[in-house]
Formats: C-alpha cells, structure tokens, sequence
C-alpha cells in the first residue's frame, strides 16, 4: 500500500467488519479516508458505532452515513471529497435475509452498485475496486472455485444481486 499516501480514497461499508480494517490500514498508510455507511440493523449498529468511533480517532478519516442507494446524499459526499480510489464494500448481505426482505439487496446491491458506478463515470477515478461474494458461484459444481468460472446459476437473491454487480462493473468497465 506504499503508492496509497496521499490519496483520497472512499470506502462504502466502513462500519462492516472488512470495510473498518481496510480504513484502519489505508489510515496508517497514509490515506485521507472518505468512510460511507448507512448503518443498517441488520449488523449490531452498537458494533458498528464503536468501529466508527475508532476510525473517527485517525487523523485523515471522515465519516458519510448516508445510504449508496440514495444516489443525491451519496453524490454529494463523493463529489465534496474527491476520491481517487474507491474501495466498495457496502452490500446487503445474508442468504436467508433476501428471502424476507428482497428489496433491501435491490437497493443496496444493485441501485447502490450502480450510483458508484455512475459516480466513478461522472468523476474518473484512479482506480474502484467492488467486492463480491463466493455465493456468485451458486450451482457450479467445479471445485475449487475460479474467478473465470461462469456464474449464471445463483440459488439465492442475494448472489443474483452480487453477480449482476460483477457484470455492471464489467459492462462499466
């Protein structure tokens, strides 16, 4: 991460378990830090405070919680900090969850996935990196699993969510 000091860099998901440990190791290589999340129940919001509270100790990181899908809040943050990196954390996660509630994976992973994508196109970006998810390779019985593996065979919403994300970007791209 020696090539990341100085850099703005946007993190959605902040709060999660990954997107805290990525701005803790941006932050200490020297990054300003543009920390984005909504602060969903789904996760304790308890826990997700104290890693905020955390973060917002580091000189360098500031705080938007705003939710990715509501695409004005959002493009307003993004465009007030300048990112040159995006590191895209934010989704609805939980297999069992997008059985009871579809809508919050649409939102989150699919409208959110596509506000950044259309941010990072109105303002170009050194670089956007999205996460994914194992769960994209749903029947796929080759093992172990591959990033060139075809993932047309999601069993559950919210992989369908993630793998159309991985096409956008690829569309976007």
């Amino acid at each position: 991460m020696s090539n990341i000091r100085g850099k703005r860099v946007l993190v959605t998901g902040s709060a999660g378990f990954i997107g805290f440990h990525t701005s803790r190791r941006l932050l200490a290589a020297g990054a300003e830090v543009l920390g984005v999340d909504n602060f969903t129940p789904y996760y304790d919001v308890t826990l997700k405070e104290k890693r905020t509270e955390i973060l917002q100790a580091e000189q360098g990181f500031q705080l938007a919680r705003v939710s990715i899908e509501d695409a004005e809040p959002f493009g307003e943050a993004w465009a007030s900090f300048k990112p040159d990196v995006v590191v895209h954390l934010a989704a609805q996660a939980g297999v069992r969850y997008s059985i009871e509630n579809p809508g919050a994976y649409v939102g989150a992973n699919l409208i959110g996935s596509f506000n950044i994508m259309e941010l990072a196109r109105r303002y170009p970006l050194a670089h956007l990196l999205a996460a994914s998810t194992s769960s994209v390779y749903g029947a796929n019985t080759n093992m172990p699993f591959e990033e060139t593996q075809r993932v047309a065979t999601p069993l559950t919403l919210y992989a369908a969510t993630k793998g159309a994300t991985e096409l956008m970007g690829h569309s976007y791209a």
